[in-house]
């Protein structure tokens, strides 16, 4: 059955036939150069639970690539650096992002929204120098911050948007040319490529590590967005459950990035090509010595504690089946098999 063909800005979001796809302040329904943070954040969420209603059924497609559209307009315009670039191109005369315009430090933040009273600042910040954390992790742990409030301090702080990862649908396609490994390393979740930068959902400021490994696969520099650090790990394990995605796919890893600058430099491609020649050197010596990560110790208990126990009950049940009634013998006959079954699988299934 082929795609209904729909108008989704006017028939969805009331904007009116014109250019298409629209800016992204039209596409928002905010006035232009709208610089309210909250109001942009407020109509993103609102536009998205109503676009979500036709995340089903015939409509399947056109809503989620219109989330996406959404998402990536909200991420621009609450990114200080992002929307300067962009007034800029709609032709917004303007120094550039101000500086002065959102609280310096998390703290700052966090009393200027009257979530702390700064009598608590010194206790905070002993907190977190005596536990080695950040002041955005030590209110969340002293639970005077709920996680959102706090994870957009330190976004403020970073002058990084602030995302949440329930309203994100990251593509498939970035999702494949990033390995778990990297993801699980990180705490990051690649999210999609806009204006020439991929957007990366991380828990804190990303390292230079990561940042060059995301130049490497993709051939685009990244751009960080921050979330909540459960969201995130999250978002990771629906992702990228044990046994998918453990290494980048290489089809597209070694295809030049959309929109990435010089897309035949050679520079990128012998840096992909590198990428690529690492997850293949990596992945037999993973499969030979490789530690089970803690979700899958757990499962694979799971799946050994019932495998040992239908062979003991089978065995006591066909016992049962072929005697008048149980001895002795039946049950240590069951012991044993149980035992071997154990055996076994310690052998073979546990091995990493």
């Amino acid at each position: 059955m082929a795609e209904t063909e729909i108008d989704v800005y006017k028939e969805w979001l009331g904007i009116p036939e014109g250019v298409r796809p629209p800016d992204y302040y039209t596409l928002l329904r905010v006035v232009q150069f709208e610089d309210d943070i909250d109001k942009i954040r407020s109509n993103y969420r609102k536009l998205n639970a109503h676009v979500r209603k036709y995340a089903t059924g015939q409509f399947l497609v056109q809503s989620q690539m219109l989330l996406n559209e959404l998402a990536r307009a909200m991420l621009c315009l609450t990114d200080p650096v992002g929307k300067a670039d962009y007034d800029a191109s709609l032709g917004r005369e303007t120094a550039g992002p101000d500086e002065t315009a959102e609280p310096a430090t998390t703290l700052d933040y966090l009393l200027a929204k009257k979530l702390i009273q700064r009598s608590q600042v010194a206790e905070i910040e002993h907190f977190a120098s005596a536990r080695g954390v950040s002041h955005r992790d030590a209110v969340i742990q002293m639970k005077l911050v709920e996680p959102p409030e706090a994870t957009r301090a330190l976004a403020a702080e970073l002058r990084l948007p602030y995302v949440d990862l329930e309203d994100m649908l990251p593509e498939d396609d970035v999702l494949d040319r990033l390995p778990r490994r990297t993801v699980k390393k990180h705490s990051c979740l690649p999210l999609f490529e806009d204006r020439g930068q991929l957007l990366v959902a991380c828990i804190d400021e990303p390292s230079v590590q990561l940042e060059d490994e995301i130049r490497l696969r993709f051939g685009v520099p990244m751009r960080a967005v921050l979330a909540v650090p459960r969201g995130v790990n999250q978002a990771i394990a629906r992702y990228y459950a044990p046994g998918t995605r453990e290494e980048a796919v290489e089809t597209l890893a070694s295809t030049p990035s959309k929109g990435s600058a010089d897309p035949g430099s050679g520079k990128n491609d012998s840096a992909r090509k590198e990428a690529a020649r690492k997850d293949k050197a990596e992945k037999p010596a993973r499969r030979r010595a490789g530690p089970l990560s803690d979700e899958e110790k757990s499962q694979r208990m799971q799946y050994s504690l019932i495998a040992i126990c239908w062979s003991v009950i089978g065995t006591v049940g066909i016992s049962y089946a072929t005697a008048e009634q149980l001895g002795i013998f039946h049950y240590g006959l069951a012991v044993v098999i149980g035992l071997g079954v154990a055996a076994l699988l310690r052998l073979t299934y546990w091995k990493s």
